[in-house]
Formats: structure tokens, C-alpha cells, sequence
């Protein structure tokens, strides 16, 4: 009855009949992307958490002591969150998927 009256609608972007070319098209939305240190913060739900991410990925010289020392800086008078809204679970699957 809603349907009918017109007062919920969904817009439709693409369909797909084939499971597997769904599967292999919602893949490739983030093929080859690797999630940099903001993408690793956005995941904590602490301030020890971010430290230790930047201290880690510092170690491995995935990123420079000055960028590192930036990071802490602001984790230190802005807060975690500074980094962006927290990338729950799954957060790139239902990206992909649209959910």
C-alpha cells in the first residue's frame, strides 16, 4: 500500500542477474586501495589505541617521525575522533555493497 501511494521509494543505480559478476563488480570498488594511518585511526575507539597505531606504523617507517610527531600532536589537543567518524567493522564491505 505505501509502495502504491508513492510514499517510500528506492532508486535503483544498476542490476545484475549474474551473482558472480555482482560479486566480482562490488569487489573491485576497492581493489588494490590499502588504508593508510587515518584509515587505521578511524578504527579506534580510544586515544591508546591511535598512540600506539602511530607509534607502530612509525617503527616500520611506513610513516616519517615528523608526520608522526603531526599525528600525536592532534590526537593530543583535538582527540581521536579529529580523524574522521569511527570505520565501524565491516565498514569497506558495506561500502562496496551499498548497505
Amino acid at each position: 500500500a505505501e509502495f502504491e501511494r508513492g510514499e517510500h521509494k528506492v532508486s535503483i543505480s544498476s542490476f545484475r542477474s549474474d551473482v558472480d559478476v555482482g560479486e566480482k563488480a562490488a569487489s573491485k570498488l576497492f581493489e588494490g586501495y590499502n588504508p593508510d594511518v587515518i584509515d587505521f585511526l578511524r578504527r579506534c575507539d580510544t586515544e591508546e589505541q591511535a598512540e600506539e597505531i602511530i607509534r607502530y606504523l612509525e617503527r616500520r617507517g611506513e610513516i616519517s617521525g615528523e608526520y608522526a610527531s603531526r599525528l600525536m600532536k592532534q590526537l593530543k589537543e583535538k582527540g581521536v575522533r579529529s580523524f574522521g567518524p569511527k570505520k565501524e567493522d565491516d565498514y569497506y564491505l558495506k561500502k562496496a555493497y551499498g548497505l
